[in-house]
C-alpha cells in the first residue's frame, strides 16, 4: 500500500509543513515494513528533504505503529545538525487517520 500525506509540526524549534510519501507491505508474520520520504517547508523560508525506512504493527483495534529511522538533508542553518545524524522515530496512526511523530537524534 501506497500513501501520501501532509501535516504541520515543530522541528528544532521552527514551525514547518511537511508533504510525504510512504509505502508498506504486510510481512509473512503479520508485521509491517515500509519505506518513506519527504519534504519539510518551515514559516521561515526553511526547507528539508527526508528519506526512511521503519517497521510497524498493526493493532487490534486497527490502529498502526512504527519504529524506524529517518535522514534529513538540508542547507538551513537552524536544521543542518540533521545531516549528520539518524533522527529515531515513533509513528502511531489511529482509524480515523490521526497521527502521532516523535523524533530523537541518534547521535
Amino acid at each position: 500500500m501506497e500513501t501520501s500525506f501532509e501535516a504541520n509540526g515543530r522541528l528544532l524549534g521552527v514551525d514547518e509543513h511537511e508533504t510525504g510519501t510512504y509505502w508498506s507491505t504486510v510481512r509473512p508474520d503479520g508485521s509491517l515494513y515500509g519505506e518513506g520520504q519527504g519534504v519539510l517547508m518551515g514559516k521561515g523560508g526553511e526547507m528539508a528533504t527526508w528519506v526512511g525506512q521503519g517497521v510497524g504493527t498493526i493493532k487490534k483495534d486497527g490502529n498502526v505503529s512504527y519504529r524506524g529511522a529517518v535522514y534529513y538533508q538540508t542547507s538551513t542553518p537552524s536544521w543542518t545538525r540533521l545531516n549528520s545524524v539518524a533522527s529515531i522515530f515513533e509513528y502511531e496512526l489511529d482509524t480515523e487517520g490521526n497521527s502521532r511523530l516523535q523524533l530523537w537524534e541518534w547521535k
